[in-house]
């Protein structure tokens, strides 16, 4: 059955919530997020998936919200940066960005975090060497890329918390 080319309803988890939206098949998942979504944390970058400013996650997996189609994701969970989060608590890694200064602008923070934890998850932080070229597809224009391998080895080494939750 082919859907559109005008709106359809979409019907979204993100994080952990059931939600419906009203949309064109074009719509990236990026968009369907921030402007139809009011989940602004994941931020637009340079939206041809350059630079993982974007990143989510899709059944746990990373992927760039800006390169994935929002009617692709139904049936599946969207994990955004505001679901990393217990409540006021924040997840290991937010934390540890905050206390490590692993930021500076702050625009890429929630795609790098995503990352990172994922990162962590994927068993891909062994060494500095490995973090670079696992965190590769994340830039940070203001170049906090010591800092932000300092959060990731503060998780990675339970100083910071439980990041695979």
């Amino acid at each position: 059955m082919v859907r559109g080319p005008g709106e359809v309803a979409v019907h979204l988890r993100v994080n952990g919530e059931s939600r419906t939206t009203n949309l064109e098949p074009r719509v990236s998942l990026l968009d369907a997020l921030r402007d139809r979504l009011d989940l602004t944390g994941t931020k637009k970058g340079c939206n041809q998936g350059a630079c993982g400013a974007c990143t989510v996650w899709v059944d746990g997996r990373r992927v760039l919200a800006c390169l994935t189609l929002a009617i692709t994701c139904e049936s599946r969970e969207v994990t955004t940066i505001e679901g990393l989060s217990d409540g006021d608590a924040l997840h290991p890694m937010q934390q540890a960005f905050l206390d490590c200064d692993a930021f500076q602008c702050g625009y890429c923070t929630p795609g790098q975090i995503m990352s990172a934890v994922a990162l962590l998850a994927e068993r891909h932080a062994g060494d500095d060497t490995e973090i670079r070229e696992w965190m590769s597809g994340n830039l940070c224009r203001c170049a906090a890329y010591p800092h932000i391998r300092t959060a990731i080895r503060r998780v990675r080494d339970g100083s910071g918390g439980d990041a695979a939750r």
